[in-house]
């Protein structure tokens, strides 16, 4: 028999995406709750009190959020994260590349899962969405830390046989295919995993291996693809020189079949006219990695217009190109990206973003982003006042979002009061 737990405080919930509607739709409950029973939500209201249940943790008026949702990772690239000075081609020559060389190692890549999984516990994230290497130990490794948390983890081998990859650090067409292939077999839909078919890519791939991967993923329609397009204007440059047929970044993935509802791509900064709209009509996902974006100079992506548009979006630290684990970190640098160019992104903007919108990029919206009735108790607990600086501000807040904006913007580990994963408090006590 399953326990029922009562947790009360102050709860945002979204009835829309409110870069389409007024941000005012959303409902702000002061004084409610939720109640979980087993690994669920069973009840969700400002009467949750009321509700049968076995014990209570009350959070007073700290406010109760979905779990944080990573929709774009390199857990591999965990040890290498805040690495000085390089532009993208570059970084991954002198950091990525030499490091991930070592996942091959099932004990290097075990312990680099768990420590990477028990820091974004720590930030207050509760599912993720990660590249691993073209070794499937490392696959195994984020998998398995991942089922040990019972943690909704979304990865796959990361595939490269282009001569632009490293020696060493390349597979073929054909491993790519029966490793991926095998891999997601063993892993996708067991427990909590999602399994990614992965091209790192265009420009670490040949055309054969993209071919290859487009018909697994023809094979797979369930799964998820995730890849990154259009990151920097010279990787565009690249990409063009290597596939000089292709109308522009993301035909290299559309001519081989790695173009639709469930493809997840990485960045998409610099978009031509064509893109934006073929990934609009494919209903294809965008992941936006503001902390990356400017840590390695690659541009400013179009949050508020491609978000008018009705754009299926989602946020990311994109460890370790991104210089932080912290989705708040993420979600302040994402309101300065746009603010650089002449848009204001609303608090409720941003966190629908980390939660709600990632989950819908990764074909999850009706499991974790949200707090509903039959959804996972993925719940992360904010403290508002989480340090002086803070404090000092949400005291002078006259509505819920002047209260919560502080947090996104200064926010770090600290404000994360509590972190639950599938019913079960991992952080912050009760």
């Amino acid at each position: 028999m399953n326990y029922r737990t009562l947790i009360t405080g102050q709860i945002l919930r979204f009835s829309g995406d409110p870069f389409v509607t007024a941000w005012e739709d959303c409902v702000w409950i002061e004084t409610g709750g939720l109640v979980i029973e087993g690994a669920r939500i069973v009840y969700v209201g400002p009467d949750a009190a009321k509700q049968a249940h076995d014990r209570h943790v009350s959070y007073g008026d700290a406010l109760i959020c979905p779990g944080f949702v990573d929709a774009h990772v390199h857990y591999p690239q965990t040890g290498i994260i805040a690495s000085w000075g390089k532009r993208l081609i570059d970084w991954l020559n002198t950091y990525t590349f030499p490091e991930e060389m070592r996942f091959g190692d099932p004990g290097y890549a075990k312990a680099i899962a768990e420590t990477y999984l028990d820091l974004v516990l720590d930030n207050g994230t509760t599912s993720v969405a990660s590249y691993c290497t073209i070794h499937p130990e490392s696959v195994d490794a984020i998998f398995e830390a991942g089922a040990r948390r019972n943690m909704h983890v979304v990865a796959g081998k990361t595939c490269m046989d282009r001569d632009t990859a490293p020696e060493g650090l390349r597979d073929t067409a054909q491993d790519a295919y029966d490793q991926s292939a095998a891999l997601l077999s063993a892993w996708h839909g067991v427990g909590r995993a999602q399994y990614a078919i992965t091209p790192r890519f265009s420009p670490t791939s040949t055309p054969e291996q993209l071919d290859a991967l487009g018909a697994l993923w023809k094979e797979h329609p369930e799964c998820l693809m995730q890849t990154h397009l259009s990151e920097q204007v010279d990787e565009i440059a690249w990409v063009r020189g290597l596939y000089p047929a292709a109308q522009d970044y993301l035909d290299t993935y559309e001519a081989f079949g790695l173009l639709g509802t469930r493809g997840v791509y990485g960045h998409a900064i610099h978009l031509e006219p064509r893109e934006r709209d073929q990934l609009r009509e494919h209903g294809a996902g965008l992941v936006h990695c503001p902390t990356s974006n400017t840590f390695i100079g690659s541009g400013l992506f179009d949050l508020a217009g491609l978000g008018r548009t009705g754009q299926p979006m989602g946020l990311a630290t994109d460890t370790g190109g991104g210089s932080s684990f912290s989705m708040l970190r993420t979600m302040a640098a994402a309101y300065e990206v746009a603010q650089l160019r002449g848009e204001a992104i609303h608090a409720a903007q941003l966190l629908r973003l980390a939660t709600a919108g990632s989950a819908r990029v990764l074909h999850a919206g009706d499991q974790i982003g949200s707090l509903e009735t039959g959804h996972m108790a993925d719940i992360t607990v904010l403290d508002l006042a989480s340090t002086s600086a803070i404090a000092q501000r949400s005291e002078r807040a006259e509505d819920i979002w002047e209260a919560v904006f502080p947090t996104l913007m200064m926010g770090d580990d600290r404000a994360i009061r509590s972190v639950w994963v599938a019913g079960e408090n991992l952080r912050g006590g009760t």
